[in-house]
């Protein structure tokens, strides 16, 4: 049941359990279901998913009922050593800014009055543009953060130069005279702040604390993922990058 002023998006479809067998070619893991049998199922995070592809860890995956897909099994959460489960589905960001949106629960979006996903900027795609009369446009990009390392949620856990490319677009569009904002959303229990993994993607480290001191905005929420979805949460510090 959704929780009062929270913002919630519900998995598309009940959620299956099993545990892990094995993940290949980064889109790809094998499940051992846990009312019998094995499934392959898609995975949407194409980062390293540190600490998350352990054999035998248990996991949420939910069924999709189009017939046009060639795994029908989506993986949506995996539980790392005991701590709760970690959300891997890349999509959940963006359905939850929206969410939030509808809810008025973004202070960075307050007095926005309409959305548009999947928006082009030059020859970037963005999750989300904001608009209002009066308003400068506000744009977005949303990325999901599973890895905590110390105490620090961080991203990317893979050296990712689509995230670096974002960055960029975003200190151009700021450069134009708008609005540009990271959202971070970690869908995972621990860490108390967040900064970017320098000690994996060196670059976009240093392109996220160029974009902020540039004017580019960050926005940092945890999420909390459960058995039937993902619920929006407090928002989280920076630490010092």
């Amino acid at each position: 049941m959704e929780k009062p002023h929270q913002a919630f998006v519900a998995y598309d479809g009940p959620c299956l359990e099993g545990r892990l067998i094995r993940r290949v070619k980064r889109f790809s893991v094998e499940i051992a279901l846990s009312n019998g049998g094995t499934v392959w199922a898609h995975t949407n995070n194409s980062g390293a998913m540190l600490g998350l592809t352990r054999q035998g860890s248990p996991v949420l995956l939910t069924r999709s009922g189009n017939p046009k897909r060639k795994l029908a099994y989506t993986l949506e959460a995996v539980e790392q050593n005991g701590c709760g489960w970690v959300g891997v589905n890349t999509q959940m960001p963006n359905r939850l800014l929206q969410a939030a949106f509808k809810q008025q629960l973004l202070p960075f979006a307050r007095g926005y009055t309409a959305c548009q996903r999947e928006a082009v900027w030059g020859d970037s795609r963005l999750d989300a543009h904001f608009f209002a009369a009066g308003k400068p446009d506000l744009w977005v990009e949303c990325k999901n953060v599973t890895l905590v390392e110390d105490d620090l949620a961080c991203f990317p856990d893979a050296q990712s130069l689509r995230a670096q490319k974002h960055l960029k677009t975003l200190m151009q569009i700021l450069a134009e005279g708008m609005r540009a904002a990271m959202f971070y959303l970690v869908q995972h229990p621990g860490g108390h702040c967040f900064a970017p993994a320098d000690f994996i993607d060196p670059d976009y480290a240093a392109l996220l604390s160029r974009a902020r001191h540039c004017g580019v905005e960050i926005a940092v929420f945890r999420a909390v993922v459960t058995q039937h979805g993902v619920y929006l949460a407090e928002s989280m510090p920076l630490a010092r990058f």
